[in-house]
């Protein structure tokens, strides 16, 4: 049986420069780590166009952190992001199962094979 994971997407504003970006994702990767959880993954999914407005902003930085721990470092982290002028979304979910592995740059073709041997 896998153990359970907790995966949080959260999406950053799109006019803060790239430094800063990396200075949040860095924060929000220690967060986990000092509530006693373990970082597992964290992807950077690039500047995407949002599907409706949020705090007058059109498009967004996605970020991906998947992470382990007993739960108790879900609410520190979302804390920090709620307080973040920033961070315009955030969501935590548990995951059962195994973790999937991270996504290279091959390209559609090669993660549209590996979706059914996963399924």
């Amino acid at each position: 049986m896998t153990q359970p994971y907790y995966e949080t997407m959260y999406i950053l504003r799109p006019d803060i420069p790239e430094e800063e970006v990396e200075t949040h994702v860095t924060k929000y990767r220690d967060l986990v780590t000092e509530a006693g959880g373990e970082v597992l993954d964290c992807q950077m999914r690039g500047k995407r166009r949002l599907a409706y407005s949020i705090a007058k902003n059109r498009e967004g930085i996605y970020v991906q952190l998947n992470h382990n721990g007993d739960g108790q470092q879900v609410a520190p982290l979302e804390r920090a992001m709620r307080l973040s002028e920033d961070v315009i979304r955030y969501l935590t979910v548990k995951q059962d199962g195994p973790m999937p592995a991270p996504r290279s740059t091959t390209g559609a073709a090669g993660e549209a094979q590996e979706q059914p041997a996963g399924a």
